[in-house]
């Protein structure tokens, strides 16, 4: 008997290109976002022994680290990537107003989705901001490649947004 309910016509894992990336507040889509890197915590090993035991030690949990994720897109006219990181650090807009320490900072959420578009799981990312933008990749006439943005955010925490129940999946019944 399983812990926990589930869909039972589902068999299959998740796949990993039918996702959003969603600002908050308002939940605006990150428009043209074709890459995300992996969510990825890492908690420190603190080794300790006491005295009265030579010969094994033993092992705690230390502080816990959040590592960046990156995302892609296609150049396009959309300014949020530039906008946002222009919040870190706006070149050129004079002593005191180079940095906006108000609201440079923002919570994401990362959808996945089923094939049916259904959202299946939900995590919510915390005190988010733009580390390195590249603006424009490298340029070569010689192919015919998608020019793409990328743009590392560097983040303070993230969690599974247990909102989401397992959504029931769409059955398509044909009149034979």
């Amino acid at each position: 008997m399983p812990m926990f309910k589930t869909n039972s016509d589902r068999f299959d894992p998740y796949k990993t290109y039918k996702f959003l990336i969603k600002f908050e507040p308002g939940g605006d889509v990150v428009a043209g976002v074709s890459k995300c890197s992996a969510l990825k915590r890492t908690t420190e090993v603190v080794k300790h022994r006491e005295g009265g035991d030579p010969s094994t030690s033993r092992k705690s949990p230390g502080q816990t680290e959040f590592d960046g994720i990156t995302l892609e897109r296609g150049v396009t006219h959309d300014k949020q990537f530039q906008n946002w990181v222009s919040k870190v650090w706006n070149f050129g807009a004079g002593r005191g107003a180079e940095v906006s320490l108000k609201d440079f900072r923002r919570n994401l959420i990362i959808e996945l989705m089923n094939e049916a578009g259904q959202v299946v799981l939900s995590y919510n990312l915390y005190r988010c901001w733009p580390s390195e933008f590249t603006a424009l990749p490298d340029l070569d006439a010689s192919t015919s490649a998608v020019a793409i943005q990328t743009l590392k955010i560097e983040l303070e925490g993230w969690e599974l947004d247990e909102g989401h129940p397992e959504p029931k999946e769409p059955k398509l019944d044909f009149a034979e």
